[in-house]
């Protein structure tokens, strides 16, 4: 069994993706029948081969992820310790994004943090220090568990806004930017959910207003200058992320910004072609502010009309 699972990680990294594909799968099976002999191997090939080329090493994480998502009750503590500190390794290794590399070692953690969310938030949190930018993968992995575990990590988004408010002026370079956005987003819909489920909660208690004031200021930052992103990808993601926001805004603060975000919202759609997204985003606010549903509706279905409307003076 020893053998054939190590000239199975040899041969991971096959030119034929149909080969890899197979090994995979193989190794897999070998996983389900002794997850923590094969994880064990799985880890040390990494280990003892640190300058595997990249596509080696997604498919042997790509494995330990599978090995994982179906054995996680049989694979013993440690050994899920040991995994959690490998995959944060991995993901973090180069400062620079390597995308296929650290969202498969991404993709390990968040399967663990189904089960073991205290254990994954503590190497994570570790990695989310105040003052400093974090890695871009250390916020996309808070924002998919935030979606895979809305129960678990939902107790600790208070804490995570606190400490990324002012990281969000730190963010030059548009990829970040659009991370954070991108986690914000997946933070007030996994608030939204938690809040509207508080009978199956674990801590019935919360409130929305707990996350009223950070989820202003990080609204505030968005709207008045990274909306303005000449970037249409990231324009979206954080008009996306506008709207999932206002939801949890105060109401006297969304009363007083619905006057000015609306038509800004509306005005995307001259500037981009992916309405089904912009309307996506619309939904929310439609629902936050009832009486300009019909408003907002009409403008909707007639986008000519849009060049009539005069360009949002975004900060005023």
């Amino acid at each position: 069994s020893i053998q054939v699972t190590l000239a199975l990680l040899d041969s991971a990294n096959d030119k034929d993706p149909v080969v890899r594909e197979q090994v995979r799968k193989s190794i897999l099976t070998l996983g389900k029948q002794q997850p923590n002999k094969v994880l064990s191997m799985c880890q040390d090939y990494l280990v003892k081969h640190p300058k595997l080329v990249i596509g080696h090493r997604v498919v042997i994480l790509q494995t330990i992820e599978l090995i994982v998502k179906t054995k996680i009750d049989d694979i013993s503590y440690p050994k899920i310790k040991s995994i959690i500190s490998l995959a944060s390794d991995e993901m973090t290794r180069s400062k620079d994004v390597v995308p296929d590399w650290q969202q498969a070692a991404s993709n390990i953690l968040v399967a663990v943090g189904n089960k073991y969310i205290n254990d994954i938030m503590e190497e994570i949190l570790s990695k989310f220090q105040p003052g400093i930018l974090p890695h871009f993968f250390v916020v996309q992995t808070l924002a998919s568990l935030s979606e895979s575990n809305v129960y678990g990590m939902v107790p600790f988004l208070n804490a995570i806004l606190g400490t990324m408010l002012p990281m969000l002026g730190m963010a030059k370079q548009d990829n970040m930017k659009w991370v954070f956005s991108s986690a914000l987003s997946h933070f007030s819909e996994s608030i939204l959910e938690y809040l509207a489920n508080l009978d199956k909660a674990p801590d019935p208690t919360v409130r929305k207003d707990t996350f009223s004031s950070e989820i202003y200021s990080a609204y505030d930052i968005l709207y008045c200058n990274w909306l303005q992103s000449r970037d249409s990808k990231l324009r979206l993601t954080v008009a996306e992320a506008v709207g999932s926001m206002s939801h949890l805004m105060a109401h006297d603060k969304l009363e007083e910004q619905l006057p000015k975000l609306i038509p800004t919202i509306l005005s995307l759609y001259k500037k981009n072609t992916e309405h089904y997204v912009i309307s996506k985003v619309g939904r929310p606010l439609m629902t936050a502010a009832g009486v300009l549903y019909r408003e907002l509706s009409a403008v909707c279905e007639a986008p000519r009309e849009f060049s009539s409307l005069p360009g949002p003076d975004l900060c005023v």
